[in-house]
């Protein structure tokens, strides 16, 4: 008798379903213990690349509360790959919907950080213009130039202070003040770095990302430290290209 593929997925998830009908082990008996185990091995490998992806989130919940949602979390967001290492794309819509944590706001644009963070890292690489480049265009050149940003440059906007809630679980930074902040992940060689930005940069590099003009990007900006703001593109290596 064949086992039931929809069956046997479901059952592998959840430890509260039987084992599948005809399911057997290799000497005809029923599979029940082996498949327990396997169960179980499935669960935690699930958990722990939950928990490896989402280690700020894991720190805002405690480890217990993290793995038990965990639990509910694979249960109702199965692999849709064989890579764990992308596992857990569903979390802030989960968290979103999840009453446990409502009164954590915060926690959904946590868990698009560390994905991005995650996105950043296995982004293609690519290779960074020589500053000297933006040196040899005259202002007007410059000022009409678009910028080309690499596919590890990603920009996120939030309600929430996203990079201090990162830097006081990650780096033992202050407690944050509750207040919007937008964050520009940048990866400088192997590992990415989350930035805070204030709001005026992060829509100067919004519009770079939608390929306008220095001076389009610029206007539409607003107020900021310029000059500042394009050192850090470079030296985070964003820029690939003038064009």
């Amino acid at each position: 008798m064949s086992v039931d593929q929809t069956q046997f997925r479901q059952a592998i998830l959840n430890a509260d379903l039987p084992v599948p009908d005809g399911l057997l082990g290799p000497g005809g008996a029923p599979a029940g213990r082996r498949f327990s185990v396997y169960r179980n091995n499935v669960a935690v490998s699930l958990t722990e690349a939950l928990r490896t992806a989402f280690p700020v989130v894991r720190k805002l919940v405690g480890d217990a509360f993290f793995d038990a949602m965990a639990g509910l979390y694979l249960r109702a967001h199965p692999p849709h790959s064989p890579l764990m290492m992308h596992y857990g794309q569903d979390m802030p819509a989960f968290l979103t919907g999840f009453e446990p944590v409502q009164h954590l706001g915060y926690l959904p644009d946590v868990a698009r950080l560390e994905l991005a963070m995650r996105a950043s890292y296995h982004a293609a690489d690519t290779r960074p213009v020589d500053p000297a480049g933006l040196q040899t265009l005259s202002p007007d050149a410059l000022m009409a130039a678009r910028l080309r940003l690499s596919p590890a440059t990603i920009l996120l906007h939030s309600d929430w202070p996203l990079f201090a809630l990162w830097a006081a679980n990650m780096n033992n930074g202050p407690k944050p003040e509750m207040r919007a902040e937008p964050v520009l992940i940048l990866r400088r060689e192997f590992d990415p770095e989350p930035h805070r930005l204030s709001l005026a940069q992060a829509r100067f590099v919004g519009a770079l990302q939608a390929y306008k003009s220095l001076d389009q990007a610029l206007e539409e900006a607003g107020e900021f430290d310029f000059a500042a703001t394009l050192t850090l593109l470079l030296s985070g290596n964003a820029i690939t290209r003038i064009d």
